[in-house]
């Protein structure tokens, strides 16, 4: 799998902890020059014959001129050859332009809506309307997309029942085929850390899902609809390119993690770190991440006496060689329950 992170955005939303960057616009050539020499090296380190699954996610990879995704896949090309899946994120802001001539890239596209009330956009520090939201998610599907995503997040002090509802019944009426659903998380170097913001993660979580699962069945703690190839690559724990300033890889048991400075990584974009992962930290991963998803957990990785009491209790199911986790809300107790 291919993870390509684009640092670059116009703005910064007050929860976000992520490496992104609304200055150094001008390095976007420069980036890409980088980016792409870290591909080629990764390329050549993976031994890749072929991508299963593309993820380009940020940031903002809107921002980002499609001549210089045009150079990026030009690059690509002869490893997509059998490439299952194509997924870039969009803010709701681009231009219909942008999102039909992407189309030539990528099979999916996914839009950082977060929410259709006007209030709560400013809250969140959002920089689009609902409007903006609707009309870029129905130029997605004038441009082919089959596969749309939008990103929601609940458990503000800003909801209510009505609001949630509302959201997610102009969410339903779209044409998606994917929502990915997350609790308000407060990050340290957020403007949100430490502010009293959130309200009832529980309470909402449930209610959020019970309205989503009217259409779209969940098959992770955050998201519902039809799976993400990619997603699922992460939760089954495969190997993965992780490309760009911030960016993660992982292969067998190493994690590599190229520098997060944006001028130190355009300076030397092999400058990468390496972790080395013991048996147990694997096991760990593997328990943590199948019982948050419907990927499972293989039963030689769990104490089965342990894991046999929890299906007497209905919170596991055991089917072919796997315990598989039924309510993905509980998925870190009853991971550290069987470890």
């Amino acid at each position: 799998m291919l993870y390509i992170h684009i640092p670059f955005c116009d703005s910064k939303c007050h929860y976000c902890a992520f490496n992104s960057f609304t200055t150094n616009h001008h390095l976007k050539g420069a980036y890409v020059d980088a980016l792409l020499a870290q591909l080629r090296f990764e390329i050549e380190h993976f031994e890749v014959k072929n991508f299963r699954t593309v993820f380009i996610g940020g940031g903002t990879p809107s921002t980002l001129p499609v001549s210089m995704y045009e150079r990026i896949f030009s690059l690509l090309e002869p490893y997509l050859e059998n490439c299952q899946e194509i997924t870039i994120e969009a803010n709701p802001t681009a231009k219909k332009e942008w999102i039909f001539s992407i189309k030539e890239f990528a099979t999916r596209i996914s839009f950082g809506v977060q929410s259709f009330n006007e209030d709560k956009l400013k809250f969140l520090g959002r920089s689009h309307s609902p409007k903006d939201a609707i009309e870029a998610i129905e130029n997605a599907a004038k441009a082919g997309f089959s596969h749309i995503n939008l990103d929601l997040i609940y458990d503000c002090s800003i909801d209510s029942y009505k609001l949630l509802q509302n959201d997610i019944d102009l969410a339903l009426s779209l044409p998606i085929d994917h929502i990915s659903a997350y609790a308000l998380t407060l990050e340290e170097n957020t403007p949100f850390f430490g502010q009293p913001v959130k309200k009832n993660e529980e309470r909402f979580a449930y209610y959020v899902k019970g309205l989503i699962e009217r259409r779209l069945p969940q098959y992770e703690v955050s998201n519902f609809g039809t799976p993400s190839l990619h997603n699922l690559g992460y939760w089954e724990l495969r190997d993965y390119v992780g490309a760009g300033c911030g960016a993660v890889g992982f292969k067998k048991n190493r994690r590599f993690y190229p520098s997060s400075d944006l001028h130190t990584y355009i300076a030397n974009p092999l400058a990468i770190d390496e972790e080395c992962l013991s048996e147990e930290d694997l096991r760990m991963e593997r328990i943590f991440l199948g019982l948050r998803s419907c990927v499972g957990v293989d039963k030689e990785l769990v104490d089965e006496a342990k894991a046999n009491i929890l299906c007497e209790e209905g919170k596991l199911r055991f089917e072919n060689g796997r315990y598989y986790n039924t309510n993905y809300f509980l998925a870190d107790e009853i991971a550290l329950f069987l470890l």
